[in-house]
Formats: C-alpha cells, sequence, structure tokens
C-alpha cells in the first residue's frame, strides 16, 4: 500500500461494460460472444463481451469481419438508457465510502480514499465492500476492474493491467518494473497519434520515455504537452481528484462518428460534417458556452485536419461547419480518396454570459431563431429541424459513442448521480 504520507487513489473500470450489461438484462447472451452495436444501424461494434475479446473481436471490429472469426456471434443494439442508469447506481454506491468521487466516463471513475481508509479497512476493504454490492444492487454478471496507486495517473494504469475482475497496486517502489512491461498506449493521454510522433524520436517505451531529457520532449511537442509526457515518464501526476457534485467546466467539446462504408461521394461526406457541427453546436449551447476554436480531423485512405482560432466566439452549427469547410484543400473534392471517420471538436469555451452582448439587430435575430429551433429539436427530437443542406440525407445517431475528452456527457451523468 502506499505511505500514509501519500494520498490513496481508487480506479475503478467496469469490464466489457455495455455488453456485460446486455448479458445481466438477457441471461441467454451469458458466456456467449456478444457484439454491442451503435443504434443507428452503422456496421461496427462499439462494445465486444469478454467472451468475443477472447476470440480476437473488439470495440472498432466491423460486424461482418466478427461474423468470419465467430459465425455465432450474437449483435445487439446499444441501449444507452440502460447503461446510463447503472453508472448512476455504481456512482451512488462509492459516493459512500468518500466524499471525493470523480466520473471519468459514463464507466469508470476515480475515488480519493486517503481520508476515508480509517474508516473501511483500508482500500481493499473498500474494494471488497464494493464489488458485492455491484452483485447485490447491479447484477451478478457485471464486474469491474480496480487500480490503487498515489495518483490518478498510476491508479488508472493499474485498473487495465488485471482485467478482467482484478486489483492492482501501484506503489512507488513499483513503477519502473511495471513500466518495463507497460506499453506506451497503456497509459492514459499517449494514443496512436501520439505514439507515432513518440516513434519517430526514438521513443518506443515508458522506459525511454523516462529517460528522454525534456529539451528534446518541447522541440517535438511544445511546452504543454512536453511537459505533459515527460510526467508520465516519470509517473507523475498532480492533478486533483474533482468530485461528481462540483462538475468541472469543459473545456473542449466535441464529436466523433464512423461513417456506415467507406464513403467516396463527398457530398454526403460533408452533409455528415454539418450534422455533426449542428451537434456541437447544441452541445455549447446546453452548456452555455461559446468557443473560440475549431479543430477537426477526417481520415480513410486519406487524412485531411486543420485548426483554425477566431476573433469571436461562436456556438452555432452553422459557423462551426463553414469554417471546417474553408479549411478543406480543394483537391480534396476532386480526388478518389474516401473518408470513414470523422472527428471534430471546439476549445476555448467561454460562459455566454461573460460575453458581450451583440448590439446588432440581425445578430439577435439570428439568436431567437437558434433557440426556436433548439427548443423544437428538444421537444420532437435532434435534428427535427435541419438545414436545406442535409435534404435527402441520413440522420445521424446522437447517442454518444465515447465519452473521451468531451465532458459535456460526464456532466450530465454527474448530475443525473446527484439528483439520483
Amino acid at each position: 500500500m502506499p505511505e500514509s504520507s501519500q494520498k490513496t487513489i481508487l480506479h475503478i473500470d467496469f469490464d466489457s461494460f455495455f455488453a456485460s450489461c446486455e448479458q445481466e438484462y438477457d441471461p441467454s447472451l451469458q458466456k456467449k460472444p456478444v457484439g454491442v452495436t451503435a443504434v443507428n444501424g452503422r456496421t461496427c461494434i462499439i462494445a465486444a463481451s469478454r467472451e468475443a475479446k477472447i476470440l480476437g473481436i473488439k470495440t472498432g471490429t466491423r460486424t461482418f469481419e466478427a461474423k468470419k472469426i465467430c459465425p455465432s456471434i450474437t449483435f445487439v443494439p446499444a441501449n444507452f438508457v440502460k447503461y446510463w442508469e447503472v453508472s448512476k447506481k455504481f456512482i451512488n454506491i462509492c459516493k459512500d465510502y468518500s466524499p471525493f468521487v470523480e466520473v471519468f466516463s459514463i464507466d469508470e471513475l476515480f475515488i480519493d480514499s486517503t481520508p476515508t481508509l480509517h474508516l473501511f479497512g483500508g482500500a481493499y476493504g473498500i474494494i471488497s465492500k464494493i464489488k458485492k454490492r455491484i452483485k447485490t444492487e447491479i447484477g451478478q454478471y457485471i464486474t469491474a476492474s480496480f487500480g490503487i496507486s498515489y495518483n490518478k495517473l498510476l491508479a488508472k494504469l493499474a485498473s487495465g493491467l488485471d482485467k478482467p475482475n482484478g486489483i492492482v497496486d501501484i506503489e512507488k517502489k513499483d513503477v519502473l518494473e511495471i513500466y518495463k512491461k507497460a506499453k506506451l498506449t497503456d497509459i492514459c493521454g499517449i494514443g496512436e497519434r501520439i505514439k507515432a510522433r513518440l516513434n519517430k524520436i526514438g521513443i518506443y517505451s515508458l522506459l525511454q520515455l523516462r529517460d528522454t531529457p525534456l529539451s528534446k520532449l518541447l522541440i517535438e511537442f511544445g511546452n504543454v504537452e512536453g511537459h505533459f509526457l515527460k510526467n508520465i515518464g516519470l509517473g507523475v501526476d498532480e492533478s486533483e481528484i474533482i468530485p461528481y457534485s462540483v462538475a468541472p467546466d469543459a473545456k473542449s467539446v466535441g464529436r466523433s462518428y464512423c461513417l456506415p462504408k467507406n464513403e467516396y461521394d463527398k457530398k454526403i461526406v460533408l452533409q455528415n460534417i454539418y450534422e455533426l457541427s449542428e451537434e456541437v453546436g447544441s452541445k455549447l449551447r446546453k452548456l452555455g458556452k461559446k468557443a473560440k476554436t475549431i479543430c477537426f480531423y477526417f481520415s480513410g485512405n486519406t487524412k485531411v485536419s486543420g485548426r483554425k482560432t477566431y476573433k469571436e466566439y461562436f456556438d452555432t452549427g452553422k459557423e462551426i461547419f463553414d469554417c471546417i469547410h474553408s479549411k478543406i484543400p480543394k483537391d480534396f473534392y476532386s480526388n478518389n480518396s474516401y473518408i470513414r471517420q470523422i472527428h471534430l471538436w471546439v476549445s476555448h469555451l467561454e460562459d455566454k454570459n461573460h460575453l458581450m452582448v451583440s448590439l446588432f439587430d440581425f445578430d439577435q435575430k439570428k439568436e431567437k431563431l437558434t433557440k426556436t429551433v433548439d427548443k423544437i429539436n428538444e421537444k420532437f427530437g435532434d435534428h427535427t429541424i435541419r438545414n436545406g443542406f442535409l435534404l435527402y440525407s441520413d440522420k445521424l445517431s446522437t447517442v454518444p459513442n465515447g465519452y473521451g475528452s468531451d465532458k459535456y456527457e460526464r456532466i450530465k451523468l454527474a448530475d443525473s448521480a446527484n439528483r439520483a
């Protein structure tokens, strides 16, 4: 266990969460390969059961590929209402063991158990009690893995080292040995793109990252990201647990989408981008925020990305789309490339109430119209009112498939749990 002078942070991560929920509610699916698919008929799996994962089927696997691997796999459409309800029960269990519970995503959270260890028999006592309550209050088939350490970075790493239903404790003396075995992408904050950039400068392991001079990281990644990566290498993380009852302000709002097929038709790609832009704008308005910076990344057999920061703040889908449209290279429309994944997000957020109100009547009319459209869409369903550019285009699923950097979903979950 960590020394008494240190914090004791727990990271709890449900195992195969969406699929396990489906198996819990439908016993006929238990002990069988299950693939949870998006409700919009998309042809890729967004979650796989333990049994499917053992066969090599994982998130992002195409349904036809999964069928080749396991012809008997069962596909189940995602039911996010069900998953939200399980998450709220889970949060309410955990808050009984510490006032410092941070919701990280729909299926994972952090607990700072330092001030309550003596009440429940230490970290393992808390974990034992939570595991029992998951069984009795949530379900027999749903399990979680637990990480224990002296900071959030290492607690999250620990929870992924012995899945499913495992417990891993990382003390300071263990870090070097753990880093010898763990991969770069096992650490929260290093994805495939960061990994590729680290590889480019000769860093292929966490120990190499640990030994790399800070100056070298600053040259490649800049000041903020360079220091962040150096801290990862050293196992340092000074971020605090932010209780779910005090939900943090969102630092960015975004949306990612996997197209149903490799899409060569650029108009259809643009229509999808427009609809995603509308969703991001809607999220901004629900949060009472406006943004200044737009970023996007599309990929298939070609990659397109861009970023722009404006002088003025914005919160509408049309403004977001117009910016993205203006930044797409002209040859994108003429080449024979396809797009499969679309990612877009906005940052540099500011509370709308803190910004100067426009004196122009046109802007006030536009804002009034936007509010009216929001009310209609809220009453009758997202995308009930759509821009004419989207005429005859298929509607996207507005159910979020991931909760990564978009804290809007975490805030909504935390608020729901707080009211429960």
